[in-house]
């Protein structure tokens, strides 16, 4: 009854209408004979022919019963008509819209699958819609409007909205696959102190399971996904609607120290102020945001968990920098060297380019 091309939207599909205008053919029956037969008018009829009128489940009946062809049919036949009309003014409406269409990484949502990359504008953007599981531009925006509202008071440093909305988005759908329970606050602040030492595993795709195992334990889901163009972001916490935290990370500095601080700042957003979403740039500082104590907090639970201040104090008391060293400290501190050489050039004891060897390299393969 319909025809499709592949990767193309049908464009025609048959009327009830016109099943009805063959079947009085065959039958050398007149619209004015069937109506008399089925009680009703014949501008009833004439209407349903030129696909003016539906064809009820009443009327439906009421043709099979007096032309043999089933009830099933006239009612499959109007459901599946009116769709294709529904589809194409959609679809029209959506039309007009590529500018809209190119703020968001289409390349990148066309690798992962989620958009037809030699699809039509207007299918494409009907695919971006399912994807944000919205019906219209409109509601796209104001859905994803307020979570991204939340975290900057200016936009200083490049980047897209919509490509940073695309990406959390993904980090949202993968949560949702995950079979959690509501967080447990409690059960996370026994959690979060262990996950540093997590950091001295190799490879570190086994370090990234056993944090997503430990984390789901506690109703957190750990999503670790590639950046999409125009991102920018280091990190994010997000929560779904059943309750469940959703610590999402990008590798975009693709180095340990980052990804573990990075980890450690989202879930010190979790146990700081549950039921907030919070997204971090990566070239941010803690003023840049709407809410600069939350970040600092953040922050501080971050270098917190990772090196105990005190102990680190005691470590550069002794005057001793050297890779060895640096080493035996994070031995001691049960992290990989790569943290406490992140600590040192952050707070400025030691240039930006000394010991990154240290460093573990992480990208997307190994993790």
């Amino acid at each position: 009854m319909a025809a499709r091309s592949q990767g193309q939207q049908r464009d025609w599909v048959v009327s009830p209408g016109d099943i009805l205008a063959e079947a009085l053919e065959e039958r050398g029956m007149s619209q004015s004979e069937l109506a008399r037969r089925m009680g009703r008018p014949v501008k009833t009829i004439n209407e349903i022919v030129h696909a003016k009128a539906t064809v009820t489940p009443e009327t439906a009946l009421q043709l099979e019963l007096v032309l043999g062809i089933p009830a099933s049919l006239w009612v499959n036949l109007e459901g599946s008509y009116r769709r294709h009309l529904a589809e194409r003014q959609s679809l029209a409406a959506l039309s007009g819209l590529e500018g809209w269409l190119k703020q968001f990484p289409v390349r990148d949502l066309a690798r992962h699958g989620f958009i037809d990359k030699n699809g039509t504008t207007e299918k494409q953007i009907s695919q971006l819609l399912a994807f944000f599981g919205t019906a219209n531009p409109e509601a796209l925006e104001r859905r994803w409007g307020k979570p991204l509202a939340q975290y900057r008071k200016s936009e200083t440093y490049e980047g897209s909205e919509l490509s940073r909305a695309a990406w959390l988005r993904w980090g949202e759908l993968r949560a949702e696959e995950m079979d959690l329970e509501p967080i447990d606050a409690r059960g996370l602040s026994v959690v979060a102190p262990q996950l540093p030492r997590l950091s001295r595993l190799a490879p570190l795709e086994a370090a990234l399971d056993e944090a997503r195992s430990a984390l789901g334990e506690v109703g957190v889901a750990l999503v670790v996904l590639p950046e999409f163009d125009g991102t920018c972001l280091s990190g994010a916490t997000r929560w779904l609607p059943r309750g469940v935290a959703v610590v999402e990370l990008s590798l975009r500095h693709k180095t340990d120290d980052h990804l573990w601080f990075s980890l450690m700042h989202e879930i010190g957003h979790i146990l700081d102020r549950p039921r907030h979403d919070f997204v971090d740039a990566t070239h941010a500082n803690a003023s840049d945001y709407v809410d600069p104590e939350a970040e600092w907090r953040a922050d501080a639970f971050a270098r917190d968990a990772l090196v105990d201040g005190v102990a680190l104090r005691s470590f550069l008391d002794r005057g001793q920098l050297d890779a060895p060293s640096v080493r035996s400290f994070a031995a001691e501190m049960k992290v990989s060297p790569g943290i406490v050489v992140g600590r040192l050039q952050h707070d400025e004891v030691i240039p930006p380019n000394r010991h990154n060897s240290l460093k573990k390299t992480v990208d997307f393969t190994s993790a």
